[in-house]
């Protein structure tokens, strides 16, 4: 059955909409909905990537374009590190003056659904045409835990549409000057959507260029160019998100290299994903559940292998630099750390201390696991349709399709628990009236201390952000260790002796930080009292109220939501 290209491309995206759809549900598509990302039943990352893009959203154009001063004052970095996917937060705040987008987040989704099944669509197409194939592979694509588990949290992870791409162009033909701007803008758009893609793409990049540039007679011009164009365009993305403007710490704080990698077992455990297969032993670690490929995907990989055996093919010799550029991404994902069931059965070697500090910033190599797994899949398609023809392939594949929709009925289940029915925003957790009150008078909110998801980051975030004023409490990817500590120590000092910043409010976290308030606050001047369970140190707060003219009032009408529109 053959289907036209552009018939062909529009029922993939279709049918990749339709199981974005019939997972998440269509409440999460429309912008002005951000109750399911603040309510907090998919935990705080949401929360993070909503801060990341209203804080930066308000902001004026800074440089580099990216610059988020705003969200974290001191520890403040830019949007890259709020996983707020900077290629669409600079669309849709140059947009700003046109129309308000509350939540993008939605759209990215389903948006991810539809590339990641039209991306699969064209692939499946260059080793057979026939339609049923096509479309049965494309949704098997997408029925892929590695990427509804993305896209039922890690949002900008679930831009895996971009290793399909890659993949696209390392297996076709294009003139040089094409192949040098379509990597370019590959390249580009990973950096500007989240770290972790950046190194996949541009690692199949190197197969690619590698590939064109060892013939003798494919050394042109274009080649040259290519080999400092495409880094460029990597770091240039990079440059304009801000990752640059973090001093330290890239390494993160759960886990180094080789801590959360890829166990041996883990694309064959169903843990909570598949409920056909037995569940085996795994690596305890925070993504040690997600690299299960779903018994669809298992019995295509065998088929595949049967058939290639049966038929071969000459491909992988002419196609050795990417395999050799997988075999090192799984290399990663595996580290020299080398899991089987949750044991480490060898150790490969010792790294030096500065190669381990440099890998740390790729913690969770357990996803360079991905690119694999998708070629993987590719190439069992291949396999079949030369072993049994294109139709006889799709009809195979639909039947393995159902196969694996059965067999991940325990997953879509605990997906549909993640964004349930929620109201279209959701109302602040801190919501004495003092707190109308406090916003109104005070022009920044400090936590302290303050730090990677310190006590009350999130209910003093969102309560800043709703009202429109800078804090330091902040949630991100990554942190510069040593500002932290620099700011904690000033304000620990500013509270043991009563010189305050002004106009700050000061939201307790730790016995510590209380004790010093207590001990440098003037009790006729200062106000100390707990709100909502929550400590809170307000300097001149008597001396500002008595100062208001009896008939105005400093309240702000009831019902403020912490979804409130960036700059509303």
């Amino acid at each position: 059955m053959r289907i036209p290209g552009w018939a062909g491309a529009i029922a993939a995206m279709a049918l990749g909409i339709a199981i974005v759809a019939g997972t998440y549900g269509w409440q999460i598509f429309w912008p002005g909905n951000t109750g399911w990302m603040l309510e907090g039943t998919i935990g705080p990352d949401p929360v993070q990537y909503w801060l990341g893009w209203t804080y930066f959203a308000r902001s004026p154009w800074a440089w580099p374009p990216g610059a988020n001063p705003d969200w974290g004052l001191e520890v403040a970095s830019g949007i890259f590190f709020s996983d707020s996917i900077p290629l669409l937060a600079f669309t849709f705040k140059a947009l700003r003056s046109l129309m308000e987008v509350p939540q993008y987040w939605g759209l990215w989704i389903f948006a991810c659904g539809a590339l990641q099944a039209l991306l699969a669509w064209r692939l499946i197409g260059l080793v057979t045409q026939d339609g049923l194939a096509r479309l049965a592979g494309a949704a098997l694509f997408v029925l892929q835990p590695i990427l509804l588990n993305r896209l039922g949290g890690h949002f900008a992870l679930g831009g895996q549409f971009l290793l399909l791409a890659a993949l696209y162009l390392c297996l076709t033909v294009a003139p040089p000057w094409r192949r040098l701007a379509s990597w370019v803008a590959l390249v580009l758009a990973a950096s500007l959507i989240h770290a972790y893609l950046l190194p996949m793409v541009a690692g199949l990049w190197a197969t690619d260029w590698l590939a064109r540039a060892l013939p003798r007679e494919r050394r042109p011009l274009p080649l040259a160019v290519e080999a400092l164009a495409v880094p460029g365009g990597g770091l240039a993305g990079l440059w304009a998100g801000g990752f640059f403007l973090l001093g330290g710490g890239l390494g993160g704080t759960w886990g180094g290299f080789g801590e959360m990698q890829l166990d041996l077992l883990a694309p064959f455990d169903p843990n909570h994903w598949g409920g056909l297969l037995p569940q085996l032993p795994r690596a305890d670690h925070l993504e040690a559940r997600d690299s299960y490929l779903g018994l669809g995907t298992l019995l295509l990989l065998l088929a595949g292998g049967i058939a290639f055996l049966w038929r071969p093919r000459r491909f992988l010799a002419r196609r050795w630099p990417l395999v050799a550029g997988l075999s090192v991404l799984l290399a990663i994902a595996v580290t020299h750390r080398v899991s089987v069931g949750g044991q480490i059965v060898l150790v490969l070697a010792e790294l030096p201390q500065p190669v381990l500090a440099a890998a740390d910033a790729l913690r969770a190599s357990v996803r360079f696991f991905w690119p694999l797994a998708y070629a993987l899949v590719l190439g069992a398609i291949a396999a079949l349709a030369h072993a049994l023809g294109g139709r006889r392939t799709g009809l195979l594949l639909a039947g393995l399709l159902l196969v694996q929709a059965a067999d991940l009925r325990p997953g879509f289940a605990r997906l549909a628990q993640y964004f349930p029915p929620a109201p279209a925003t959701a109302p602040l957790r801190l919501a004495e009236p003092f707190w109308i009150e406090a916003t109104a008078q005070y022009q920044r909110i400090r936590l302290a201390p303050t730090g990677m998801q310190a006590q009350h980051w999130e209910e003093v975030a969102v309560l800043a952000a709703t009202h429109d004023l800078p804090t330091d409490a902040v949630y991100l990817a990554r942190i510069d260790p040593d500002r932290v500590q620099a700011l904690n120590q000033e304000t620990l000092h500013r509270l043991a002796t009563g010189e305050y910043e002004p106009d700050s409010l000061y939201v307790l976290g730790d016995d510590t930080m209380l004790a010093a308030a207590r001990a440098g606050m003037d009790p006729a001047r200062d106000l100390l009292e707990q709100f909502d369970g929550v400590w809170v140190l307000a300097p001149g707060w008597h001396e500002a109220v008595t100062a208001w003219p009896a008939d105005q009032s400093q309240t702000a009408p009831a019902g403020s939501q912490a979804s409130a529109p960036p700059g509303g």
